[in-house]
């Protein structure tokens, strides 16, 4: 708390320190009471996360926020009080934060997916609120030692998917690479623990190269009359571990663990630093990298090289001006932290044009979902640089096809697309760019719109969710009308009308779950693949065999009379059993026989040993629905591939299910052929259907039918 005084002291004057003097006191009152998981006082946290702020010169409102972003929901102070003591700037910025805090949801997904979601609302109207946010998760991460286990890893899951990405796009390195190494710690430990211990191990012999490499580049720079600046910088634990995992190999294997720095004046000098470094040492094919002429999207540049010594070590150069080095530590931070630039608001624009882009998308995706995976596709995807033919640099993610480019450039530019030119010659739209390529796109005033084929090839998510948008807003009549199609033809693949399926009450669940206005937005989102007929269907016939009345169950072999589960004709006194044959369960089509001996027996109509009964024999039967079903049994045989595919589709298909298998049997027919016959417990016909048609979709199954021995 001392340490956080200070900075405001240094880094403020006038009336900025006095405002957070004040608001240092405010926060340390309303907190008075409030301890940490630590046990240590609650208001050792809001310093924190000013300090962290102070550090990356954020302005005075911003630090005046974050001593202040738990007090309206965590203390008795409330909004109002915010107002009159700090203004109405301060209070939009705690609100903003507070609010991120305020989404409770049924299932974690949904959670995860609309804090994604809020969050960059409140980047988009403010990105101090986001850089607040940051800093807070940090201190948290910092101090997660005192937590269970299980909340240690549920928190370094969510900023590993949230708040990782989201510092690297805005830039603040600084941020990122700590809690990269803080999740690291908590998801594997292990992994963390090595690395440290082999990395200290080598910290002696790995600083006197690095100083052998810097001694080195000074003498470059002399020579050349050069006034620069030469560091090395150790990469931290998580880019070493992420390149074990994705490159395959030990941490012997790794030898650039630590990155030597060239800070010079002038943008010429960066390329004549880089002109002599590779005359000095071999630069390693493929290792070169110009993000000077061509920034990353968060405005990131730089010169890199991997170069490798006269006695065989590699080892990475990074040459940059000092402007550039201040957006490479602090991103959009730098905006506030060097007092020279703040009259600048181009540069800010232009960091802040990504974000109302993705809002724009967010405006025509509804389900928070889809939104959520639209940008994290735009955040973690690997970066292909291609430009136009006027030399704009367009980045996209790898593998990216002419159509992912054209709606990179604008989304009526990819709606009007008909063809397209690589390096001048016409390609497929499907081919895949690579780096450096010079793409054209041919448009058409009278094209009808993008091809849902596009959806099977394309890889930006922000296309993908442009396309689907085009779909939604106009061809929405095709769209219900497809939408419906498709889920008719489903439900008749699981033996049921699409009409008995999707009552009023089953549609009200189904919509609590997807968000769906109506029927017809419904049958619109699956049209244009916003949602897959399955997710819908297996929906309904949840609800379906939950909510609407089955036939009352029995179990088979038992005896029934007239008032059980069949009522057949004439058989007043007689007892009534089921065969075992053929299973019949309720819903199949029934038959009496009046055997000797044994009462009347049920069999499904069906049944092979009906075929050649006496017509006398035989009595009408028909199944009674009422409540208080039992389990029937129903036997089924399936001819697979092989051994493997058999069992595994019928015991997935039945856990799947949530169905008992009460036998199984399996054996190899002479064709080499694998039979399993098995019975399961279950409800109804409808259970059977459904079970076979899922067992039918697995792969090397020949074929599945009821038993009839």
């Amino acid at each position: 708390m001392k340490t956080c005084l200070m900075k405001i002291y240094e880094n403020y004057t006038g009336k900025e320190r006095e405002m957070l003097l004040h608001a240092y006191d405010f926060a340390k009152e309303a907190h008075s009471n409030q301890k940490r998981a630590s046990g240590e006082p609650y208001f050792i946290h809001p310093c924190a996360v000013a300090e962290i702020l102070i550090d990356l010169g954020l302005d005075a409102a911003t630090i005046a926020a974050a001593l202040l972003h738990d007090v309206i929901e965590d203390t008795e102070a409330n909004e109002e009080d915010v107002r009159r003591e700090f203004g109405d700037e301060v209070l939009e910025l705690v609100s903003g934060v507070t609010k991120l805090d305020k989404i409770v949801f049924k299932s974690e997904e949904e959670a995860e997916a609309e804090n994604f979601r809020k969050i960059f609302i409140a980047m988009a109207k403010d990105i101090r609120v986001i850089i607040i946010k940051l800093a807070d998760r940090l201190h948290n991460m910092r101090s997660l030692n005192f937590l269970s286990a299980e909340r240690q890893r549920k928190m370094a899951h969510e900023t590993l998917d949230i708040y990782t990405p989201i510092a690297g796009r805005l830039g603040i390195s600084q941020v990122k690479c700590e809690l990269e190494d803080l999740c690291l710690k908590y998801l594997e430990p292990a992994a963390f623990e090595y690395l440290v211990e082999n990395i200290h191990q080598k910290l002696e012999e790995r600083n006197r190269f690095v100083d052998f490499v810097v001694e080195e580049i000074n003498g470059i720079l002399t020579e050349s009359g050069i006034m620069g600046e030469v560091f090395g910088r150790p990469k931290h634990f998580y880019s070493i571990y992420k390149k074990m995992k994705t490159k395959n190999k030990s941490f012997d294997q790794i030898y650039d663990l630590t990155a030597v720095r060239v800070i010079v004046g002038t943008v010429d000098e960066c390329y004549e630093v880089l002109g002599k470094i590779h005359k000095k040492w071999k630069p390693v094919p493929g290792r070169i990298k110009d993000y000077i002429a061509t920034p990353k999207p968060n405005l990131y540049q730089s010169l890199h090289t991997t170069v490798v010594t006269n006695f065989g070590q590699p080892f990475e150069i990074q040459i940059r001006t000092e402007e550039m080095h201040r957006t490479a530590e602090y991103g959009i931070a730098a905006h506030w932290k060097y007092k020279e630039q703040r009259e600048n608001t181009s540069s800010l624009d232009q960091r802040m044009s990504w974000i109302r882009e993705v809002m724009e998308l967010q405006g025509g995706l509804k389900d928070s979902k889809e939104f959520m995976d639209t940008v994290r596709g735009e955040l973690y995807s690997t970066e292909l640089l291609v430009f136009t033919p006027q030399s704009k640099v367009i980045s996209l993610p790898a593998g990216a096809t002419p159509v992912d480019f054209a709606y990179a450039i604008h989304s009526e530019v990819g709606n009007h697309c008909t063809g397209a030119k690589v390096n001048g010659k016409i390609v497929p739209l499907n081919s895949q760019l690579e780096l450096g390529d010079v793409v054209e796109i041919i448009t058409s005033p009278t094209s009808k719109g993008p091809s849902r084929d596009w959806l099977k090839f394309i890889k930006s998510s922000s296309a993908r969710a442009k396309i689907k948008s085009f779909y939604r807003k106009t061809m929405k009549e095709e769209n219900i009308r497809l939408g419906r199609t498709m889920l008719e033809k489903a439900a008749k693949t699981k033996g049921v009308a699409l009409s008995d399926l999707l009552t009023a009450e089953s549609f009200k669940k189904i919509s609590a779950k997807f968000s769906f206005d109506g029927q017809d937005e419904m049958f619109s989102a699956i049209g244009y693949g916003a949602i897959s007929t399955n997710q819908v269907l297996f929906k309904l016939l949840d609800y379906y065999r939950k909510e609407v009345p089955q036939p009352v169950e029995v179990q088979p072999f038992r005896e029934h009379g007239a008032k059980g589960s069949v009522t057949i004709k004439g058989t007043a006194g007689l007892l009534v059993s089921f065969a075992g044959c053929c299973s019949p369960v309720p819903g199949d089509d029934i038959v009496g026989f009046v055997s000797r001996g044994r009462g009347v027996v049920v069999h499904r109509k069906d049944c092979p040993n009906m075929r050649n009964i006496e017509p006398e024999r035989l009595q009408p039967a028909e199944w009674i629905v009422r409540e208080g079903a039992a389990r029937f049994r129903a036997a089924l045989i399936v001819t697979a591939e092989n051994q493997v595919a058999a069992l595994s589709a019928v015991s997935g298909s039945c856990a799947e299910l949530k169905l008992e298998i009460t036998s199984i049997n399996g054996r190899y027919d002479k064709n080499g052929l694998f039979i399993v016959e098995f019975t399961v417990s279950l409800n109804n016909r409808q259970d059977v259907e459904v079970l076979i048609n899922k067992i039918k979709n697995h792969t090397h199954i020949h074929e599945v039918r009821r038993s009839s021995n």
